[in-house]
C-alpha cells in the first residue's frame, strides 16, 4: 500500500477547507475520544505494571554512563517540542490529526509492549520530575517499570516524523537525540528501550496516518489542483467522500 503522503504537507489546505470533509471531522472526534479514555486508562495500568515483578538487564552502556539527574533540561526538550507541533498544527489540520493518531498508537503499543516485556528499572535510576507527563502516572506520581520502549524518545520522534519543515526535522531530530541520551545519563531507561523507539515509533506514525488521512485528504487535494487550474469543485463533492 503506497502512502496516503509523503513527508510534506501542502500548506494550502486550511482547517476551513478540512471541516469540510464529514470524514476529517468524524476522526477527529473519535481520535479525541479514544485520547480522553486512555487519560483515564494510563494511571490504572501504570499502578498494575509498577506492583509486578520484572528482571533487570545487563546494560554495558548503561554502567560506564555516570547518574545525572536531568530533569529540567528533558522538560524543556519534551514540552518545547510539543509547543512548537501544536503551534504549526494551528495552520495544517493535516499535521494535527496525524500527530493525534501517531501518538495514540504510540501509547497503544507502549501499554502492549510493556505488558508483555516485564523488566526492573536499571540501577542507579533518578526519578524524572515532569509535573506535565507524570499526570498519566496515578497516584505514584512516577513510574520505574514503563521500560520497553522509552516514552520520551518516541514522543520526540514522532515530532520529526510529523513536522514537514526542514529546520524544524532537524531540531526535532536533535531534540530526540538529547532526549535519548539524557534518559540513559538519569538511567531512567536501557539502551535497548532507546534505540527500539524509533522503529516502532515509525510503525506507529504510518499506521496512524494512513487512517487519519483516509477518506478526506485525498479529495482536498484533488479540489486544491482543480481550483489552481481553474476546474470548479463544488463543496457537495468534498463532503460526500
Amino acid at each position: 500500500m503506497e502512502p496516503l503522503i509523503q513527508m510534506e504537507y501542502p500548506a494550502t489546505i486550511t482547517w476551513k477547507q478540512a471541516m469540510q470533509s464529514w470524514a476529517f471531522k468524524s476522526w477527529l472526534i473519535a481520535g479525541h475520544l479514544l485520547f480522553i479514555v486512555l487519560l483515564f486508562v494510563l494511571p490504572r495500568f501504570f499502578d498494575h505494571i509498577e506492583l509486578r515483578d520484572g528482571l533487570p538487564l545487563y546494560d554495558p552502556l548503561l554502567n560506564l554512563l555516570p547518574a545525572v539527574d536531568l530533569s529540567t533540561p528533558i522538560f524543556v526538550c519534551i514540552w518545547g517540542m510539543t509547543a512548537l507541533l501544536l503551534y504549526r498544527c494551528l495552520s495544517s489540520p493535516a499535521i494535527m490529526i496525524t500527530a493525534l493518531y501517531g501518538f495514540l498508537f504510540v501509547v497503544l503499543m507502549r501499554m502492549l509492549t510493556i505488558s508483555m516485556i516485564a523488566l526492573d528499572p536499571p540501577g542507579g535510576l533518578i526519578p524524572l520530575i515532569d509535573p506535565l507527563s507524570n499526570i498519566a502516572y496515578g497516584k505514584a506520581g512516577f513510574i520505574t517499570k514503563d521500560l520497553f520502549f522509552s516514552g520520551h524518545t518516541s514522543t520526540m520522534f514522532l515530532v520529526f516524523l510529523c513536522l514537514p519543515n526542514r529546520w524544524d526535522k532537524l531540531i526535532a531530530l536533535l531534540a530526540t537525540f538529547l532526549v535519548g541520551s539524557m534518559v540513559l545519563i538519569q538511567h531512567v531507561h536501557y539502551s535497548i528501550d532507546v534505540l527500539a523507539a524509533p522503529l516502532f515509533t515509525w510503525c506507529c506514525f504510518w499506521l496512524g496516518r494512513e487512517i487519519a488521512l483516509s477518506g478526506w485528504y485525498k479529495a482536498a487535494y484533488l479540489a486544491l489542483a482543480k481550483e489552481k487550474i481553474g476546474v470548479p469543485m463544488a463543496t457537495t463533492e468534498l463532503r460526500k467522500l
